[in-house]
């Protein structure tokens, strides 16, 4: 396996679009990496430059110590000469070909002899618990046994790198949760170095041993899904990534306490204009505080409840100031609860950046 370094990546398409800006991440030998943003945000023409399916307008790729892209230095290794597996939102089978011609087919393109073609196909069909499907068309599958055949196809070819665009987005909420499972365990198992790109959260949390973070072409941060969760380096960061959504409130800086009109927080903030942002996690109803840090605001009527998940959220209220909060105890919509807050929980934005 390899690790991978990007270096000032840079990639604009005509006229002006800029597409990726200044993008530098190393990717460990054997590390799973998670690029996530949402539509447009340049995460799969990131992932494309890397297998070079698209030629970057600045900036070096190395796999190793090996460069495969170096637009000063006029470097390109076309993709062929990667030893990169790819694995396509759509999965991309061949309709009028078996299971085992789908996988065998980049060994077909390398004409490998045809005992090693049918060794490689049965050895990957068997960890992917496919070699039973091997005579069928990908038609007779299901969506979780055709996605198995395009990852068994990109591994093949026993590559380097592998880079995953969207794997999970055509496969229904139930099989997602144990198409991750199974991903995860075979990379584990493998320690092949992965780059897999979403819009999905819930794939950060499953498969991430770093997270990327990328809005506009701009990477806004790198870390792991702890990291980025408790300590996001912006709003932007802040919004996207977090389930519940964190709550996100104007509000203005009083030295000793933050001012949201109908409701002071008991944090130490600058003068001025702020967003303030408390995870529902860290603001919760109760009949008495988790921690003895913990500091009780005053009683707030209770908007509405609802479930994410088996999680209970209430919508609180304190007149016109809103918050989510998780619900501990008993929220009856229209009454009136204990609300507590955990300072340590509080973060605080000035036009987008973080200050607290």
């Amino acid at each position: 396996m390899v690790s991978v370094l990007v270096e000032r990546l840079e990639k604009v398409f005509p006229p002006n679009t800029y597409a990726l800006r200044d993008v530098s991440v190393e990717i460990r030998d054997g590390e799973f990496l998670v690029v996530l943003g949402p539509s447009g945000s340049g995460k799969t023409t990131f992932i494309r430059c890397i297998a070079g399916l698209e030629t970057p307008t600045k900036g070096r790729i190395l796999f190793g110590d090996e460069p495969v892209v170096d637009v000063e230095k006029g470097v390109f290794v076309p993709p062929a000469k990667r030893n990169v597996g790819m694995v396509f939102q759509n999965w991309a089978l061949y309709p009028h070909m078996k299971v085992f011609d789908n996988i065998a087919f980049p060994l077909k393109i390398k004409k490998l002899p045809r005992h090693e073609i049918q060794r490689r196909v049965k050895e990957v069909a068997e960890a992917l618990e496919i070699a039973h499907l091997l005579d069928r068309y990908p038609r007779q599958l299901s969506g979780g046994q055709q996605q198995r055949v395009a990852i068994a196809r990109a591994l093949v070819k026993e590559p380097q790198v592998l880079l995953m665009d969207e794997p999970f987005s055509n496969l229904d909420a139930r099989l997602r949760i144990s198409a991750r499972e199974f991903v995860k365990g075979l990379q584990r198992k493998l320690k092949i170095t992965t780059i897999l790109v979403t819009h999905d959260q819930h794939d950060a949390y499953a498969l991430a041993d770093r997270l990327m973070v990328i809005n506009n072409g701009e990477v806004q941060q790198i870390g792991t899904t702890d990291e980025v969760l408790n300590n996001p380096a912006n709003l932007f960061v802040a919004q996207f990534f977090g389930d519940p959504p964190i709550n996100v409130v104007e509000g203005e800086g009083r030295g000793e306490y933050v001012d949201l009109g109908d409701l002071k927080i008991p944090v130490k903030a600058p003068e001025g204009k702020l967003q303030v942002g408390i995870r529902p996690t860290d603001v919760y109803v109760a009949e008495a505080p988790l921690s003895p840090n913990d500091v009780a605001l005053p009683p707030a009527r209770v908007k509405l409840v609802e479930y994410l998940g088996f999680t209970p959220i209430a919508v609180v209220t304190w007149g016109k100031t809103e918050l989510r909060a998780v619900a501990y105890g008993k929220a009856a919509e229209g009454g009136t609860v204990k609300v507590f807050l955990k300072p340590e929980g509080v973060k605080l934005f000035r036009d987008g950046k973080r200050i607290r």
